[in-house]
């Protein structure tokens, strides 16, 4: 897939008339509201399923079902402007809109965030624990798609726009919105073909969900083409590029590191503080069920190299709830293991170290002289290769990317990210050159080989890529720097980004009176009926 570019008008202002907060509501189709009303209890079901034996179960049942939330962030000085509801799925979501929210926060905005996954909610209040705290961020479940509920959560949370990162959407939240003439905004948004496909089957919604939005900002052209096709028109759409490029360092390491130290150096005092200054070192980040297996069986096989008989592997799940049985794959595989719960010595003769920690991922990047980003092994869609990129660490990722494809393409078009069959590869040489992939090498594959065939072929193109990196360290460091340098360029979206968010934001801002005061008395309205 090639790479989208950034049309020179995305930072253009929001003056299109059909883009007023004022604009027509759409309902959802009434057969879309009856299934809700069907699947609501049978979701309360599923949640205390997952969640009943958690010490925050009562909480999320109360913020899913609009029983109960936290205050309202605190107005703070002359400066407050109001608050801006974001929703973030999970993980992968809240950290790549966190930037654009700590930019919201300096700008006088208060947050309002919601996740829908534990994991997400985890990292959310991790992320933002010291906003949430001093009252600028409130946090909280997502509320269910029930317009009762919905209601609810508007009246308490009273949000001056709605932010939603990516691709979930939900027609009677957008429904809500639009009558209330709450600016909703699709941040980054995202559209697949198999995510297209699947909107497609529900087409009365999805239409319904597309004219409710009050702006579209798409990472790409693709993207923004299918938003279209589900009805949204062109002037609700803008491409800004995606978010996935924002450099989201963890507040802590915001506080410890020193920003004027050149990144190689950074780097080396890492590897002496770790004890790997020696030691060729390459990560298999945020894995999944699957794809540790796979990095065991790798290390096992670079250990065999006697060039590479010290390198040292450092494994970081996904979730935190799967560290016990990837210690247990370790064990089994007769590797010597160290844990970062136990000791977090890395010593002489560990051959395999779990990062069973959270809030550590840019440590364990920049330790590595090469970075395997999971989630692309097995069909998940791949995490963000920008993080390791933004250290200058070279990046190995499988077939499955299609949550970032268009962030792999970049990268590899400067040589830092290796991806089997990516026709726009291009390898840094030796003479920090980057070359046209040339068709003789082994990345041209057969189609009519067998799944499994193609599967083991992928594994061993990725292990010998992983092995010549960790065998040519020199180059390595220059496939890292290309993508350190491609990173830096592509800063910029999130002024973009945030710049057509606010435009959306000023116009609610400057309605007519008349228009404010109907606004008003609507809200006045449904406070009574609730």
């Amino acid at each position: 897939m090639p790479s989208s570019h950034v049309p020179s008008d995305v930072s253009s202002k929001l003056t299109d008339p059909s883009l007023e907060t004022g604009q027509t509501v759409h309902d959802t189709p009434l057969y879309y509201q009856g299934l809700i009303s069907i699947i609501k209890p049978l979701y309360r079901l599923q949640v205390w399923r997952r969640s009943h034996k958690r010490d925050n179960y009562q909480q999320e049942i109360d913020q899913r079902f609009g029983k109960q939330y936290p205050p309202r962030p605190v107005m703070h000085g002359s400066s407050y402007k109001g608050v801006v509801w974001c929703h973030a799925v999970s993980l992968g979501e809240t950290n790549t809109v966190a930037p654009l929210l700590d930019m919201l926060l300096a700008h006088g905005y208060q947050i309002w965030l919601t996740n829908t996954t534990q994991t997400g909610f985890a990292r959310g209040a991790s992320r933002f624990a010291v906003e949430i705290a001093t009252g600028q961020m409130s946090h909280s479940y997502v509320p269910v798609d029930s317009p009762a509920v919905i209601e609810t959560f508007l009246s308490h949370v009273q949000p001056i726009a709605a932010l939603f990162v990516e691709t979930e959407l939900w027609a009677n939240i957008l429904t809500k919105l639009s009558e209330h003439r709450i600016p909703s905004i699709l941040v980054n948004g995202r559209l697949s073909l198999s995510s297209f496909q699947s909107y497609q089957k529900i087409g009365a919604v999805s239409a319904s969900m597309m004219k409710n939005l009050t702006l579209i900002i798409a990472q790409d052209s693709d993207s923004a083409k299918r938003f279209r096709q589900l009805g949204a028109h062109s002037a609700q759409i803008r491409v800004a590029g995606s978010l996935k490029w924002v450099i989201n360092t963890p507040k802590s390491d915001e506080e410890t590191a020193d920003k004027k130290m050149p990144l190689a150096l950074q780097k080396s005092k890492l590897a002496e503080e770790f004890g790997t200054a020696s030691r060729p070192v390459w990560v298999a980040a945020s894995t999944h069920d699957g794809e540790e297996a796979i990095a065991l069986a790798w290390q096992q096989q670079i250990l065999s190299s006697p060039a590479l008989a010290e390198a040292l592997l450092i494994i970081v799940p996904r979730h935190p709830e799967r560290f016990e049985a990837v210690a247990t794959l370790i064990e089994k595989t007769g590797l010597k293991m160290a844990r970062r719960s136990d000791t977090g010595v890395i010593s002489a003769d560990t051959q395999v170290y779990l990062a069973d920690s959270m809030g550590e991922m840019m440590t364990w990047y920049a330790l590595a002289n090469v970075a395997f980003v999971g989630g692309s092994l097995v069909d998940v869609g791949g995490h963000n290769p920008v993080e390791p990129a933004s250290v200058a660490t070279p990046v190995v990722m499988g077939i499955y990317t299609q949550s970032c494809q268009n962030v792999v393409d970049t990268l590899s078009e400067v040589g830092a990210l290796y991806q089997p069959n990516n026709d726009l590869y291009r390898p840094i040489t030796a003479d920090n050159s980057n070359h046209q992939q040339s068709t003789e090498q082994p990345n041209a594959m057969p189609h009519k080989k067998s799944s499994r065939k193609r599967s083991a072929d992928d594994h061993a193109r990725l292990y010998q890529q992983l092995h010549n990196w960790l065998s040519d360290l020199p180059l390595s460091i220059q496939a890292g720097q290309a993508g350190t340098q491609m990173t830096m360029q592509q800063q910029a979206v999130l002024v973009r980004q945030f710049t057509m968010i606010e435009d959306a934001i000023e116009q609610r801002l400057t309605q007519k009176p008349s228009q404010e005061q109907h606004l008003s008395q609507e809200r006045h309205l449904s406070q009574e009926q609730l």
